[in-house]
């Protein structure tokens, strides 16, 4: 790792990162055996359901940790030569059994903010969602809920997004929302995972340790070690247009993503062009 690329940083705080969640989750056992130990004494089950609470917390801390550690120890095989620099979303998705995931942050009216994913796929389809404005992690964002979908129900369910998914080579997608007791803040979206995941304990864990990473621990990093790409160009560019064009905000907005859709061109490279200014057009150039 050199000095210069931060590599050596981030590492250094993915394993400081997994020490703190391993102790936090020792702590949490200890205090799911001492309930367990009064149950024991008192017979009575609100120690009990303390204790699975506590399990559950360890659980998530545990899997937290193992996320960390997964992360630290593929940008050590980077620094050294093997392979291409890390994503923490990588790790992600290969503790969910495929190669495709992407984290979703939000407002307060489902808009998507910023977008973290492990590969080309999963970011297109997180790209998809945005400029068609359908899609899992809309679903689970407004209601709340986890929202698993596969194979033909996909097409059925988001008219204009399912087509599009399939066409990718995608057959299944679970999506399900991040956040406090009381704000949905984003969600994590999972694009063919391991066969029977979705809803398991495990899946329950990885789930809880990301909204730990991201959102929730004291010493979260929200950024992902700079694997987050906030959507502030798009915005930008939707501004900027809706000047020249004489329209609102949302209509250049609607512009930007229909010129992305059906084009080559990225959200991002579109939008990036129009800032710049190497992009001129009119609302009569876009389809």
């Amino acid at each position: 790792m050199t000095q210069g690329d931060g590599s050596a940083d981030q590492a250094m705080a993915a394993w400081r990162r997994a020490a703190s969640a391993r102790a936090r989750a020792a702590s949490a056992d200890k205090a799911a055996l001492r309930q367990e130990e009064l149950a024991a004494a008192t017979g009575r089950e609100v120690h009990l359901r303390a204790a699975e609470a506590m399990r559950s917390t360890a659980g998530c801390h545990r899997s937290s940790a193992q996320l960390q550690e997964s992360f630290a120890r593929r940008l050590t095989g980077w620094a050294q030569g093997r392979g291409p620099r890390p994503r923490f979303m990588s790790g992600v998705a290969e503790a969910c059994g495929t190669s495709s995931a992407a984290l979703t942050l939000v407002d307060g009216r489902q808009r998507q903010l910023a977008v973290a994913a492990s590969d080309a796929p999963a970011r297109a389809a997180q790209d998809l969602e945005f400029m068609l404005s359908e899609g899992p992690t809309k679903d689970a964002t407004l209601r709340r809920d986890l929202v698993s979908v596969s194979h033909e129900a996909i097409e059925t369910r988001w008219p204009c997004y399912g087509p599009a998914l399939i066409a990718m080579g995608i057959r299944e997608v679970a999506a399900v929302p991040l956040g406090s007791a009381d704000r949905c803040l984003g969600a994590l979206a999972v694009f063919d995972p391991r066969p029977g995941l979705v809803g398991t304990r495990t899946f329950t864990e990885i789930v809880g340790a990301l909204t730990r990473t991201v959102l929730l621990d004291p010493d979260a990093d929200p950024e992902l070690y700079g694997g987050i790409d906030h959507r502030d160009v798009v915005q930008q560019a939707a501004g900027m247009l809706s000047v020249h064009a004489g329209c609102h905000i949302e209509d250049a907005l609607a512009l930007i993503k229909a010129r992305a859709f059906s084009g080559a061109e990225s959200l991002e490279a579109l939008a990036r062009k129009i800032v710049s200014g190497d992009l001129k057009i009119t609302p009569g150039d876009w389809p």
